[in-house]
């Protein structure tokens, strides 16, 4: 297995977190500043190449019923042009509440303020990108025994 990407775009950073080679859990990399996207579309190849990534999801911020709001156009905009641009599969994830949960554990675990500002974005695209790969796996658990 190859190593997958997780996204987390938002309008003032890009939180990224990256699997292990199992495809089996993911852990935080890095905060880009979403000055320019196409900046940060450069930034994600070039990681994309350093970390030998096959493949990237995306977290789309779908409403809590389902719908899509303003920052889906956004994210749907940033996913084109990352396909366009790139020559790797780019997958979009649903991602309701991963910065609310992130969020709350992180006040739970009394950090700072401060402190949580700089890691929420890529926390956050550490659960988008661990509940694709858990989702994939169980399909894959599921394919194996003939569900």
């Amino acid at each position: 297995m190859a190593r997958i990407l997780g996204v987390d775009y938002g309008e003032r950073r890009v939180g990224l977190a990256v699997s292990d080679e199992l495809g089996l859990m993911a852990l935080p990399l890095d905060i880009l500043p979403a000055q320019s996207p196409k900046q940060v579309i450069r930034d994600i190849l070039r990681l994309c190449r350093e970390k030998q990534v096959a493949g990237i999801v995306v977290g789309m911020p779908l409403n809590m019923d389902g719908s899509r709001g303003p920052a889906v156009e956004a994210v749907d905009r940033f996913v084109q042009e990352l396909r366009r641009q790139g020559d790797l599969p780019v997958e979009v994830w649903d991602e309701r509440m991963s910065s609310r949960q992130v969020e709350r554990m992180l006040i739970d675990a009394d950090v700072s303020r401060s402190k949580r500002k700089g890691i929420v974005d890529k926390l956050a695209a550490q659960v988008i990108l661990q509940s694709y790969l858990d989702a994939r796996a169980s399909r894959r658990d599921a394919e194996t025994v003939g569900i």
